[in-house]
């Protein structure tokens, strides 16, 4: 039997698609397929598709015309090209349209929001990348539903596992709750670019509803983004007990030493957030938007979209109730347990390679 060859395309590369993808790469690798992937250069530098044992091909930026001509070029020769989210799923369509292309299988990782005329490019485009798609894999049963609407062929549910930290991580690490000014009180964390659909400024909302609390708990922001400016001075402003710490590697040991996590986004399918939340037994309030009910099931408080008082009432409950906090942890465990492993996903994902190929 020949080696499989494919390619694997990512555009913008949000966090959970190019951890994905990476896992992916290092797994198909494993069982002796031939990987390239092609992203912007700085997703090689973060996630090293190179170190997986893939052959990296660097994209030109989004709006370069020269990226569908090199991706084409690339996906010469492919078995199968796998789009990852939108922006390399339209990519990929134009570059494989033409005679007797490889099958494209795309995966729905998130879904993007646009009002008014971008709302109708926006569904535009998906209507063309799921049409020109063999099959579409969904991280959640709502996308899953709506790549069927748009007219996908075959749209099949294909959770997918976020890598988890690698090595050991301390729980409540007295050294990482010290460097963020959390030594005796409360500490929140919230993980995350700074974007609008990220509910921040919600969650700064609630964040004034905690400054009556003794000790009063302290909010800290992994990410970066355009609304860090906004956010700052609204912090500064307000004087809010929260801080930004920008992008950071080390959000694991933060997370694990956090009482609370905290995701307040307006949509999500698989977050990454979540999940290494539910596995570290960190207590999780999230809002019940998109996947993130299915993911969690019954391990995590769930609370309306922009509902600050919700999200407030909430935290403090958890905050005030050391017993439900450790019921939550364990839980979280527990429904960790369900999800699929590295190992699954990428099994599953070969096997729908090899079902297009006829193998």
């Amino acid at each position: 039997m020949t080696q499989l060859r494919t390619v694997q395309v990512l555009g913008g590369g949000s966090a959970g698609s190019s951890a994905h993808v990476r896992s992916l790469a290092s797994g198909l690798v494993a069982r002796g397929v031939r990987v390239t992937v092609c992203a912007p250069p700085e997703l090689d530098r973060a996630y090293d598709y190179l170190g997986a044992g893939a052959r990296f091909v660097p994209l030109p930026r989004l709006g370069d015309p020269a990226a569908v001509t090199a991706l084409r070029n690339t996906c010469i020769g492919a078995d199968v090209v796998h789009a990852h989210g939108l922006q390399a799923s339209v990519r990929a369509a134009l570059a494989l349209s033409g005679a007797a292309p490889a099958p494209l299988v795309t995966t729905w990782h998130t879904r993007s929001h646009a009002e008014g005329a971008r709302g109708g490019v926006l569904r535009l485009l998906e209507r063309r990348t799921v049409r020109a798609a063999s099959v579409v894999l969904a991280t959640s049963s709502e996308l899953v539903d709506r790549a069927r609407r748009r007219g996908a062929r075959d749209a099949r549910l294909a959770p997918v596992t976020v890598p988890a930290a690698r090595g050991p991580v301390c729980l409540h690490d007295g050294k990482a709750r010290a460097e963020l000014g959390a030594v005796d009180r409360p500490l929140l964390m919230a993980v995350g670019a700074l974007e609008r659909g990220r509910g921040y400024r919600t969650l700064l909302d609630a964040a004034r509803r905690w400054r009556d609390l003794d000790p009063q708990p302290l909010l800290v922001i992994a990410g970066e983004g355009r609304e860090r400016a906004f956010l700052q001075r609204r912090i500064t402003d307000e004087d809010l007990p929260a801080r930004l710490i920008g992008s950071r590697e080390d959000v694991a040991e933060l997370l694990a030493a956090a009482d609370v996590a905290v995701l307040p986004s307006r949509w999500e399918a698989r977050s990454p957030l979540a999940q290494e939340a539910l596995r570290l037994g960190v207590p999780l309030v999230a809002t019940a938007v998109g996947g993130v009910p299915e993911l969690v099931g019954d391990a995590a408080e769930l609370v309306p979209y922009g509902d600050s008082a919700a999200l407030a009432a909430a935290v403090r409950g958890l905050l005030e109730d050391a017993d439900r906090r450790m019921d939550l942890a364990a839980a979280g465990r527990v429904q960790a347990g369900t999800w699929p492993t590295e190992d699954d996903t990428v099994a599953h994902v070969l096997s729908v390679y090899d079902e297009l190929v006829g193998r």
